[in-house]
């Protein structure tokens, strides 16, 4: 499942990046082709930001699973307690990789649209 949804992340920032290709190509004076460009910069600019901040989310949530983690060992509850606790932690720390990997998809993705857009803009 998820491979599933990176293969997901892939194919739909390509489809953006097809569109925004496309777009560019197809318009035929430069300030309609400059205009649309800008406005795409913007848009990826503030994904990118937002893409971002979600690794210092990332990372307090990798502290939280240490911290979790040392907790679990000294309180010592027992065995049942013990288990669930170690699966909620693998959970929570499979979804923070995912997560990971989902953002540098769309950073990558987003790199590419932000060249291509400050190449139209700079190219006639």
């Amino acid at each position: 499942m998820t491979l599933l949804s990176y293969a997901y992340r892939v194919l739909s920032n390509f489809v953006f990046l097809g569109l925004v290709y496309f777009s560019l190509n197809f318009l035929e004076r430069y300030e309609q082709r400059a205009t649309v460009a800008i406005l795409v910069l913007v848009y990826a600019a503030m994904h990118a930001f937002s893409a971002l901040r979600s690794f210092y989310f990332f990372q307090r949530i990798e502290r939280l699973e240490g911290e979790t983690r040392r907790l679990a060992l000294a309180a010592g509850e027992g065995p049942n307690s013990a288990a669930s606790r170690k699966q909620i932690i693998g959970g929570v720390t499979e979804l923070r990789h995912a997560g990971e990997i989902k953002a540098y998809i769309d950073l990558f993705f987003l790199a590419l649209v932000i060249l291509l857009c400050i190449a139209k803009i700079v190219t006639n």
